[in-house]
């Protein structure tokens, strides 16, 4: 199809008014889009083929956004010139480390206009430290690792902002126009209201998970990180306070870190991480309850703080030598040798 475009821009005239950079883009990317989608349909089953069946947005939900390549953009003295005559003076969040590839313009839920680029760098490499940590994730506080200085406290920004969420949800209630009818500005404006107080509780849950991530990172070379995957607490009685938690928003942040400043970081799978003794390795033989949270090992005797024994047998998972956990020495007792 964007082998056609070159004729369709000589019939038509409104599509010959647009760049022919970012329609041949948008071509491709949906032709990409749908082959995949194909082909995710094919490796199903024949029953489940038409349960699989693509869903395409409608124009009016789907954000606008248009891709540009090399040729289809440049930079100068801090603007941006786009394909077609386009000029923008965006506002730089940090100075481009070197030439982008490609741009991409989109606009986001709320109205607001941004660009990304795609860059190619190299990992910024921290001074080695030599030490490792481990890292579980849990409700009452979003991180507990083996270093007690670097736990990460539940921040509860969504508790916080659940009045003024109240608030601009009672008024769009208030404004909700009848079924059939167009909204009114009031309503937008109350809707509007309602979306940037959710995009300000997001952008503090990332900026909080950034920091302490990068904190991580320049102060451990080995991180091992429990593989959780916190969807399922969406259906039990702590949804809504492990969704303030941004468990899955602080485990990315901290993994795109750790890559970005070549750190070596290991996902552990998170069965029996509960139930495993973190000095013995030692199992239970049975589940613990979630209102216990004291471990007590019945094998040595060994008695930690629940999220902190599972911080450790993460880490004793992952492989890592613990002599760098909190400048301790590793277990050099017979039976530790033999764990």
């Amino acid at each position: 199809m964007d082998k056609k475009l070159t004729n369709w821009r000589g019939e038509h005239e409104w599509l010959r008014a647009g760049a022919s950079v970012p329609q041949q883009q948008a071509i491709r990317d949906f032709a990409k889009s749908r082959a995949k989608a194909l082909a995710d349909i094919k490796s199903q089953r024949p029953t489940q083929q038409r349960a699989g069946m693509p869903k395409f947005k409608k124009k009016d939900l789907a954000p606008p956004s248009l891709n540009y390549t090399k040729r289809g953009f440049r930079i100068t003295n801090g603007r941006l010139h786009l394909a077609g005559g386009i000029e923008l003076g965006p506002i730089w969040s940090r100075a481009l480390p070197a030439h982008p590839s490609s741009a991409r313009v989109y606009r986001d839920t709320l109205g607001d206009w941004y660009v990304s680029f795609v860059i190619s760098v190299s990992a910024d490499r921290l001074p080695e430290t030599g030490r490792a940590i481990g890292i579980d994730w849990g409700v009452t506080e979003t991180a507990t690792t083996t270093s007690h200085m670097h736990d990460l406290p539940h921040s509860e920004h969504g508790k916080k902002a659940a009045v003024e969420l109240a608030r601009y949800q009672r008024m769009m209630a208030r404004r909700r126009p009848p079924k059939g009818r167009p909204a009114s500005n009031r309503y937008k404006y109350a809707k509007r209201c309602a979306a940037q107080a959710y995009a300000k509780v997001a952008r503090q849950r990332a900026d909080d998970a950034r920091k302490w991530a990068k904190r991580v990172v320049r102060d451990f070379d080995r991180i091992a990180v429990e593989d959780f995957r916190p969807k399922f607490l969406t259906k039990t009685t702590m949804a809504r306070k492990a969704a303030d938690a941004a468990i899955a928003v602080t485990k990315t942040a901290l993994i795109a870190m750790g890559r970005k400043h070549a750190r070596e970081v290991k996902l552990v799978h998170p069965a029996h991480t509960t139930m495993d003794c973190g000095k013995c390795l030692a199992r239970t033989k049975h589940r613990l309850p979630l209102s216990q949270r004291i471990y007590s090992c019945t094998a040595c005797g060994f008695v930690s703080p629940r999220d902190k024994n599972s911080a450790h047998v993460v880490l004793a998972r992952a492989g890592f030598n613990p002599a760098g956990v909190d400048c301790g020495s590793p277990d050099r007792s017979p039976s530790g040798q033999a764990a």
